[in-house]
């Protein structure tokens, strides 16, 4: 495998570097980074191991590029999905831009296009219900046909099963709306993340005792609404490194809000985090939003958010 220097990043298939083309790569959207995306993954890390680790994938999300005004869904930024990926060992992302261009290759134009005279990928891997092409009329066997025709290997995987539940996007994506952190984790193989930037807020949190750090959840599908026990990466500067904490995730009904977004309280933490970029992992769902008689009632419910996330945490 070639393991040269940090993972590269490739937008358009029309104008891609020698160096970048003969990668063996999972074909995806990989939201969520699940374990069937990892399964689909080692399987093409062995299918060429001299071959460079890639991953083709596309953004927007082809769903977002056909329902633009559809509910948000996504498990995960761009970024997120990215650095994720990196870690997993993969040494060329094809990031593909969806337009209106890619969305009408037909499957053969798509495999004679796109993965032969674009990016001249050695080998490909796909999901049992992988579909692409214009009309997502390409089915996983079709694409093994194709490279059977034009000389690159193919290799179908199953689906992955947790339990009675095949491994999906829409699984996880249930588990978080129900309130279920750590059914979506097993599914993910790691704790479901929120990541970005701490942005500024009203500052109530001070004045209860409580500072959090603030982040937008806009473009990402919206966990149950509720107080969570969290584990806290401050991912760069002064306060780098990993923290225990208490967020809550909606639109702070004791105070009229409207915008959903995420505070976390940071268990024993001094500093200030404005703009630094944060990874908040859902450990467990402690209890929905709620609305309090007084300020009081409401501190004493967050004293005792405190407690049962640090001997959640504690356990892990």
């Amino acid at each position: 495998m070639d393991t040269q220097g940090p993972m590269r990043i490739i937008r358009d298939y029309q104008f891609v570097d020698d160096q970048d083309r003969g990668a063996s790569v999972a074909i995806g959207n990989f939201d969520g980074v699940h374990v069937g995306h990892q399964t689909v993954i080692d399987l093409a890390a062995q299918a060429a191991p001299d071959a460079p680790l890639g991953i083709l994938t596309f953004e927007p999300h082809p769903r977002q590029y056909f329902a633009p005004e559809a509910p948000t869904f996504r498990l995960m930024s761009s970024a997120a999905r990215a650095s994720r990926l990196e870690k997993l060992g993969v040494e060329r992302l094809y990031e593909l831009n969806f337009n209106a261009s890619l969305a009408g290759l037909t499957p053969d134009a798509f495999a004679q296009d796109v993965i032969v005279r674009g990016l001249g990928l050695s080998h490909v891997v796909v999901g049992a219900d992988f579909c692409f092409g214009q009309g997502r009329v390409g089915t996983a066997e079709m694409l093994q046909d194709f490279g059977n025709t034009l000389g690159f290997g193919v290799t179908i995987a199953p689906l992955l099963a947790e339990g009675s539940t095949v491994v999906s996007s829409t699984a996880i994506r249930t588990a978080l709306s129900d309130g279920r952190p750590q059914d979506a984790a097993a599914m993910l193989g790691h704790w479901h993340r929120i990541e970005g930037p701490v942005i500024g807020g009203e500052q109530r949190g001070r004045t209860l005792g409580y500072p959090t750090a603030n982040m937008a959840l806009e473009g990402l599908h919206l966990p149950a609404f509720g107080v969570y026990a969290v584990l806290v990466d401050v991912l760069e500067g002064a306060h780098q490194g990993s923290y225990h904490g208490v967020a809550s995730l909606g639109v702070r009904p004791m105070f009229d809000g409207d915008v959903p977004n995420l505070e976390t309280f940071v268990f024993d933490f001094s500093g200030d985090l404005y703009g630094v970029p944060l990874s908040v992992g859902l450990v467990a769902h402690l209890r929905g939003e709620e609305k309090y008689d007084s300020l009081e009632a409401l501190i004493t419910q967050m004293d005792a958010d405190s407690a049962q996330s640090r001997a959640i945490l504690a356990a892990l």
